[in-house]
């Protein structure tokens, strides 16, 4: 009956050895930060991952998530600079960078967490659109807008324990009832710039054919008058050339028989074949 009874307490006492081993230990993994408490207060946090302990029965483990989390803002109708409304679609990125303020102002509880992440987002959002007409909105270029909307943003969510890593914009669209009269006024506005451009570049290929115009106007009237000069420069030296001739006793004769010649062959254009020559002509002194 000893033997029996002394084999009963051996296993209880195994049992209970057992039981305190396991209230005893704590596992922390990677993805995840351990919050030992006492009678309600943080009393310690495990970061590393790995095996750790605490007081059975006193002390508690809450475990709180140490990974990147995604949180989607409900679709949302935010009005423009110009008081357009504007269709946004946007989600965050975050992640618990102080366990123990998140704890602390939060109750480690990820409801209260994603509550404050969206009244800050959405108001930061509706800061930024409200700061741009629509069509700042729409023309923008990818990436700017959430940008905008995370500096707007700044460290105000590190209060919490929380750190953004990024806010992105999955859609910004107008609604349904005035997208396509939108559309069509960017376009007319856009081909109202593209005519401008245009004209003025009309204007200003204008002035340069004028002013090419003008610049060949000069270089013929140049040309001209260097021709010219050339021409009476000639002259000159022909008629040097015949006063020279004729001063010659040696060549008067030859130039004098020439230039009858050239009145002969003048004379004799035409039908009119008949030439008359005078006895005192040079050419006629070759006959007599």
């Amino acid at each position: 009956m000893k033997k029996r009874n002394t084999g009963i307490i051996v296993c209880l006492i195994i049992a209970l050895l057992i039981i305190l081993s396991g209230s005893c230990m704590v596992v922390t993994y990677p993805d995840e930060y351990t919050v030992i408490k006492q009678f309600g207060r943080i009393e310690s946090i495990r970061k590393e991952p790995g095996l750790s302990f605490k007081l059975p029965f006193i002390q508690t483990a809450e475990k709180i998530e140490n990974e990147e989390l995604l949180y989607d803002l409900a679709v949302s109708d935010v009005m423009t600079k110009d008081k357009k409304s504007m269709i946004a679609d946007c989600f965050v990125l975050w992640k618990i960078e102080d366990p123990y303020k998140y704890t602390q102002t939060l109750s480690a509880q990820k409801s209260n967490a994603e509550f404050r992440i969206d009244t800050i987002t959405y108001n930061s959002l509706k800061n930024v659109i409200s700061s741009l007409s629509q069509e700042e909105v729409i023309s923008g270029r990818d990436g700017e807008l959430a940008l905008a909307i995370q500096e707007n943003i700044g460290d105000t969510l590190e209060q919490y324990g929380i750190k953004l890593l990024a806010v992105e914009t999955k859609s910004l669209d107008l609604p349904d009832e005035n997208k396509n009269a939108v559309y069509e006024r960017m376009i007319s506005e856009r081909n109202n710039i593209a005519a401008t451009y245009q004209a003025e570049g009309q204007e200003e290929a204008k002035e340069i054919s004028n002013n090419t115009n003008a610049e060949i106007i000069v270089m013929q009237s140049k040309a001209n008058a260097e021709a010219e000069e050339i021409i009476a420069k000639g002259e000159a030296e022909y008629m040097r050339i015949l006063s020279d001739a004729y001063n010659d006793p040696d060549k008067a004769d030859f130039y004098i028989f020439l230039r009858s010649l050239d009145a002969a062959k003048e004379t004799m254009k035409g039908d009119n074949k008949t030439l008359i020559i005078d006895e005192t002509s040079p050419i006629a002194r070759i006959f007599y």
